[in-house]
């Protein structure tokens, strides 16, 4: 467990978290945020960075599969539970990738069709896929260095060289804003989809590694990736605050980018954005894909076949839905992150959390609270917010779209208050 192999593991850890919405949620955010800009990086950082990276450390925990963190509920829940994520991931946010790729690194540059760049796209994603082995050292020599250099750039030049002059808010409230917005990247789901990448990447290189050395370097690999998170984010934010009063006030999430871009790195800006996008989205669509297969293979006594099988249909899935727009991706997945997410960010701290507080029955009561209480926010994520709001009047936070927060907690405490007086 050398520093180089600290490093590197970090790197490629950072690029399989640092996707599309990764790049392109957080300047608008900022961007709309005003002197507020703060209190809405605190929120989208406590749901994309923070949850995150307690989801590596439960992976460094458990050092198994996704199927581990649900499966104190029951098996049956688990698998339903990892096949309903995996679905997710391979459906909306991997295409997402692609979809962006195409709006912001190719269209610009070349009058070409979406179809041809996720065929190209997905095709070199497939190729990355099966030579397993190689992943983290490709990505992370090679791949993250130059996101994390072309992002410091962009970064830097506006920090450096503009006012500090914020405008106001149009957020009503700004922290909930933020943390919402951070369910769009998908990251806490990335933690318990790429962590197992990360699990068994590691074990193809040193499967003789012991349980407290793969523990320890999987921590300090997740508190890396977790800063560099932090920092890109919270950079992006106040980059778009600065520019508060450069661009029209309803422009797009990618028009956004391009435009800053443009601003602060001059005639370079179109090549310098391409590199980033293409790079940023490639790595995320190769561990989305990879950590699908490796559960599928998992699933199939440890089939190749199988792997292959998932590596080529979540390919596929990625050229048909990387046809749509950005914008229309993003809607569509609301709802599943309504649903799925409290679920995900329950089971993230349930698995964080020391086991004498997290039997197999607080497992279970917490996750079917979770479930109750989320189904009010999916409701009115899909337009039957109107007929259900009578109900929601009573919930505390449902307001804010986290009526799961509160009874999820009350619930926990409870289980283990009676729990505690039983034993």
């Amino acid at each position: 467990m050398n520093r180089k192999t600290i490093a590197i593991t970090a790197f490629a850890l950072f690029s399989l978290f640092f996707g599309a919405g990764n790049l392109i949620l957080p300047s608008q955010l900022g961007f709309k945020s005003g002197d507020l800009w703060w209190l809405v990086a605190f929120g989208f950082c406590l749901s994309a960075v923070l949850i995150p990276i307690l989801g590596i450390l439960a992976h460094a925990k458990l050092q198994g599969t996704m199927f581990d963190f649900a499966k104190k509920v029951s098996p049956t829940f688990s698998v339903v539970y990892c096949y309903i994520v995996y679905a997710i991931s391979i459906s909306l946010p991997s295409p997402r990738t692609a979809s962006v790729t195409h709006e912001m690194a190719i269209q610009p540059l070349w009058d070409s069709s979406s179809l041809v760049t996720s065929i190209v796209y997905f095709g070199l994603v497939y190729i990355f896929v099966v030579n397993r082995s190689k992943i983290l050292d490709v990505v992370g020599k090679f791949l993250t260095p130059g996101i994390l250099l072309i992002l410091l750039l962009i970064i830097g030049a506006s920090i450096f060289t503009l006012d500090f002059d914020f405008g106001t808010t149009e957020f009503s409230s700004p922290f909930t804003h933020g943390i919402l917005e951070g369910y769009q990247t998908f990251d806490a789901i990335g933690a318990v989809v790429v962590g197992g990448v990360i699990i068994i990447s590691i074990n193809l290189k040193d499967d003789a590694a012991s349980y407290e050395v793969k523990r320890s370097l999987i921590r300090k690999v997740g508190w890396l990736a977790g800063l560099g998170l932090f920092l890109v984010y919270t950079g992006l934010i106040i980059t778009g605050a600065l520019f508060h009063d450069s661009f029209d006030a309803e422009i797009s999430r990618t028009a956004l980018l391009n435009g800053i871009s443009l601003k602060t790195l001059g005639s370079t800006a179109n090549l310098m954005l391409s590199i980033l996008v293409s790079l940023a989205c490639f790595t995320t669509a190769v561990g989305i894909v990879t950590g699908t297969a490796d559960f599928i293979k998992g699933r199939f006594n440890d089939s190749r076949q199988a792997y292959i099988i998932t590596a080529i249909i979540g390919c596929i899935l990625g050229v048909l839905m990387g046809q749509f727009n950005v914008g229309y991706i993003i809607a569509v997945a609301l709802p599943a992150l309504m649903f799925i997410y409290p679920i995900t960010i329950v089971l993230i701290l349930l698995n964080v959390a020391p086991d004498k507080f997290a039997s197999a029955k607080v497992f279970r009561w917490v996750v079917i609270a979770t479930i109750i209480f989320s189904i009010p926010d999916f409701l009115g994520s899909i337009g039957w917010g109107e007929s259900i709001s009578g109900i929601t009047l009573w919930i505390p936070l449902s307001q804010f779209h986290m009526g799961w927060v509160l009874p999820a907690l009350v619930v926990f405490v409870l289980a283990n208050f009676i729990g505690k007086k039983s034993g």
